[in-house]
């Protein structure tokens, strides 16, 4: 048999395992961004009680399932639960109907042109004022350079937590090398999106520490599952931070217009919850921060329990690249056969 034919198998079987992760991919990525549409999205109508329920239940008819509608008795209570995270808009009503929209875009660009337009149909043709009460930050009013730091931000992570579960055998070198990915990526992706892009407002330390904090999360999975469980774990850390976590991460739109229950999934893994927590600190003074913050210490902290378990890895570099790394007690390196 020749070398080419010898070969041919393995390449149609290279094709169709890269084409098979290609389709796998493209459903991850495209579905939820093709299926965006309001679901139980949190909004509130203020006005006098009768007026609201009646709107409340007017918008529940037209819309059926499409939004969580609160009452606010005024604008300025509204405009609280705005700030507080509680909702992402408010109609205002007056003696002739909605007198008014109020928008927190800083929580999601693409939600606030979705109620900017609920308000010029519920205006029914009357000009309806528009007041944005958490704007964006005026360099990124859609929030494009943010969303678009979060791509690199992920692939880059797990590329540091694969290094460091392949390249290092020690646990305390392992986990200062996760630690120092984490605090130097925090410092430098926030100064890029908040002072170059001009993307971010609010503390530049604040931010930092929240962006280091999802770099730690996403390294110290795909490290501590690695160095746990070897390639295998590998793959389930990138199925579930990057397959999973990125798509569903609502940061391009927001967990409640994706579809249900994958956007509540999503403020599960890292992406999605280091997106909503960085939105809180930079834009709402910290409202609503806790779930996310907490979600993404649980993540940072199993990996790093993980990447500890053991003093060497599953995963292994070339014969005799490392040698001399192993801590006392640890499996001898490997050598070279003589």
């Amino acid at each position: 048999m020749s070398r080419t034919a010898s070969s041919l198998p393995r390449a149609l079987g290279v094709a169709v395992v890269v084409v098979a992760l290609q389709a796998l991919m493209v459903a991850a990525f495209a579905w939820p961004a093709a299926n965006l549409e309001p679901r139980d999205l949190p909004v509130v109508v203020a006005g006098p009680v009768p007026a609201a329920e009646a709107f409340a239940a007017r918008l529940a008819g037209e819309r059926p399932g499409a939004f969580e509608v609160a009452t606010a008795p005024d604008a300025a209570t509204a405009d609280r639960m705005l700030r507080d995270r509680e909702a992402y808009g408010a109609v205002l009503l007056g003696p002739d109907g909605p007198a008014g929209v109020h928008l927190a875009s800083a929580a999601s660009p693409t939600v606030g042109q979705l109620l900017t337009q609920l308000a010029q149909t519920a205006g029914q043709g009357r000009p309806v004022p528009l007041q944005d009460v958490v704007p964006a930050d005026p360099d990124d009013p859609r929030g494009a350079g943010l969303s678009a730091a979060l791509l690199p931000l992920i692939l880059t992570s797990l590329v540091a937590g694969v290094l460091l579960a392949v390249a290092v055998g020690g646990r305390a070198a392992r986990l200062l090398g996760l630690v120092a990915y984490a605090a130097l990526a925090g410092l430098a992706v926030t100064a890029i999106v908040q002072y170059w892009l001009g993307a971010l407002p609010g503390d530049y330390l604040a931010n930092a520490a929240v962006v280091g904090l999802l770099a730690l999360a996403m390294a110290a999975t795909v490290s501590g599952l690695g160095t746990l469980l070897g390639a295998g774990g590998i793959v389930l850390a990138v199925l579930v931070v990057l397959l999973l976590g990125n798509p569903l991460s609502g940061l391009t739109s927001a967990p409640e217009l994706l579809p249900q229950p994958w956007g509540a999934v999503g403020q599960l893994l890292p992406p999605g919850a280091g997106g909503t927590l960085l939105r809180s600190v930079a834009f709402f003074d910290g409202a609503g921060a806790a779930t996310p913050a907490w979600v993404l210490g649980a993540w940072a902290a199993g990996g790093l329990l993980l990447a500890a378990a053991t003093a060497g890895s599953r995963l292994r570099l070339p014969a005799g690249a490392h040698a001399g790394s192993a801590e006392p007690g640890g499996p001898a390196p490997l050598r070279n056969p003589a």
